[in-house]
């Protein structure tokens, strides 16, 4: 999946769906005068009626977050772990074991996290804390069970989350997890 071919057709279906453009939505967005990512999304889903998919989009757009807006991709992953160092072994693990699953993943860095492409996001890397790095899955009817909890506030686009601490963390059951939530997405 080419992501910019994936956003670009999202900003087209932007104009048509909703009669406006998307630098239209960030004049918007910048004169309504939010800052935080989360209160942003929440004004364009409650008070213009958009999903979580395009408010998020011109959120990014807007703050020049996403991985479209930098021609170094690495500076956006480089910067999540400043003072989270010790975490990024994990990371690295982790996206080793993810590359592995097909030709067609494809790892795309935001401000905060590392979205994980299909055909659609199946997952997240995000170091949460200095300690701690947060492994957001998209997994379909799917109960908390072996370490795997039920995202609730974590991230609206995640169903599910692990919670990661070390390298031995990263053991078959959260490469099992990583395989179903990679399975569902194609």
């Amino acid at each position: 999946m080419d992501v910019d071919k994936a956003v670009a057709n999202m900003v087209a279906n932007l104009q048509k769906n909703t009669g406006k453009t998307l630098e239209e939505w960030i004049l918007i967005l910048k004169a309504h005068g939010a800052e935080k990512h989360g209160e942003m999304v929440k004004y364009l889903k409650t008070e213009h009626g958009l999903g979580h998919g395009f408010a998020n989009m011109i959120v990014l757009k807007t703050k020049g977050t996403d991985a479209g807006s930098t021609s170094n991709k690495d500076e956006l992953v480089d910067k999540q772990y400043v003072g989270k160092e010790a975490l990024r072994s994990i990371y690295e693990q982790l996206k080793t074991a993810i590359a592995a699953f097909g030709a067609d993943v494809e790892f795309s860095p935001k401000n905060a996290y590392v979205s994980i492409i299909r055909k659609k996001q199946f997952a997240i890397i995000q170091p949460s804390t200095k300690t701690r790095l947060d492994l957001g899955l998209n997994i379909k009817n799917q109960d908390a069970v072996n370490g795997l909890e039920l995202a609730g506030s974590f991230n609206a686009m995640c169903t599910h989350r692990i919670k990661l601490e070390k390298e031995e963390d990263v053991d078959q059951t959260v490469i099992t997890w990583l395989k179903k939530a990679y399975e569902g997405a194609g």
